[in-house]
Order: structure tokens, then sequence, then C-alpha cells
């Protein structure tokens, strides 16, 4: 997959799920900072969340906050790869 087309199905998730669209550059400058340990750190986890739900300007609840940790530390998925996120991101 390349960086074009895993920007535009970042960018159509986050519009699926929130019905807000978002940057291209806002995206990728969140992006930039997360790394793998990210997806292992609950508080590193809880920072991520809250900086995705304000570019899209949205309150995320403590219960919905500890349903996505939940889910992602849970999940299989290999914090290397985007499109492992991707791809949990739109389920």
């Amino acid at each position: 997959m390349s960086g074009k087309d895993l920007s535009k199905d970042v960018l159509g998730a986050v519009k699926n799920k929130t019905g807000k669209s978002v940057s291209p550059k806002s995206i990728q400058k969140l992006a930039e900072t997360v790394q793998p340990s990210t997806m292992k750190s609950e508080e590193q986890l809880r920072q991520l969340i809250k900086q995705v739900a304000g570019l899209v300007n949205l309150n995320v609840s403590e219960e919905t906050t500890r349903e996505i940790i939940q889910a992602v530390k849970g999940s299989k998925i290999n914090p290397n790869s985007m499109e492992s996120l991707l791809k949990m991101m739109k389920k």
C-alpha cells in the first residue's frame, strides 16, 4: 500500500468513525509521534486518544477510553504496521 493510499484510508476511517474531516497534515504530524511502544503503554495510549479526539473536536468518555485501550492491548496487531492499525480502525 502506498503512502498516498494509506493517507486516504486513514482520513476516510477517521471521517467514517467521527463524521468529521481531518487534514492530512494533522494526521501525519500525529502519526509521526506514535511509536510501537505507544501501543503497549496505557498512559501513552490515553494521550494519543486525547490527541485524536482533539483533532476531531470530540469528547471521549473515560469508559470509551478504557474500551479503546483494552481493544488495542488485546489485539494481535503489529504495532509497527500502519496497515494493521488501519484495519483495526475500520472495524
